[in-house]
């Protein structure tokens, strides 16, 4: 039986830090970094690769952990397929210090309605972020400001890409192992080899 970990940030390392969170996992119980699955991803985001690794590796008697609901998913319909999962394959999500334990396969009504009520509040507060960011876009476009990330180039590349990406190279280590050195996400990695390489 073994104990899993997952953490997730909506926006890329250079903006949000997921090292607390992956400390907070440590503290619930899981114990090897190589049981912790992260990324930056969106929380509405169906398809996502770390979270659905850790949905095929689990097995009957594992346990996930993750420290809120809204880490796991912002979806109310993916949290319901998570949950059905979790009974079918008989395993224990702990959420923070709420524990669901799908072990015997059943889960009473007033944990299911609990963990529900949670999943519907994270969608919410997504849906007020989100509307926040909008309405913030078009006052500043209003201004005349210019809206967007900037672009990301050879100069602007994290100094832990600069330090590490020699290893990569030499095929020392692959992209997964560069981005967890890095601490971001497979697909920042690829984007910086690209800006890096020039192409």
């Amino acid at each position: 039986m073994e104990v899993y970990g997952y953490a997730r940030c909506s926006t890329d390392e250079n903006r949000q830090d997921i090292n607390r969170q992956k400390r907070e996992l440590k503290q619930l119980g899981v114990l090897s970094e190589e049981n912790m699955y992260w990324e930056y991803e969106s929380g509405t985001k169906a398809d996502r690769v770390e979270l659905n690794k850790l949905l095929t590796k689990i097995e009957r008697g594992d346990t996930i952990v993750t420290t809120e609901v809204s880490r796991i998913t912002r979806s109310t319909r993916q949290l319901c397929e998570i949950i059905e999962l979790a009974q079918r394959k008989q395993i224990k999500l702990i959420i923070g210090a709420f524990v669901v334990d799908c072990t015997r396969g059943q889960l009473d009504p007033m944990t299911e309605g609990m963990l529900k009520m949670m999943g519907v509040f994270a969608e919410m507060e997504r849906n007020m972020i989100s509307q926040r960011v909008k309405s913030g876009m078009a006052h500043a476009r209003a201004k005349g400001k210019s809206i967007g990330r900037p672009k990301v180039t050879i100069d602007r590349l994290p100094s832990s890409f600069i330090k590490h990406y020699p290893k990569y190279k030499m095929k020392q280590i692959n992209q997964l192992e560069l981005a967890r050195l890095c601490n971001c996400s497979r697909q920042s990695v690829s984007k910086y080899i690209k800006i890096y390489n020039g192409m």
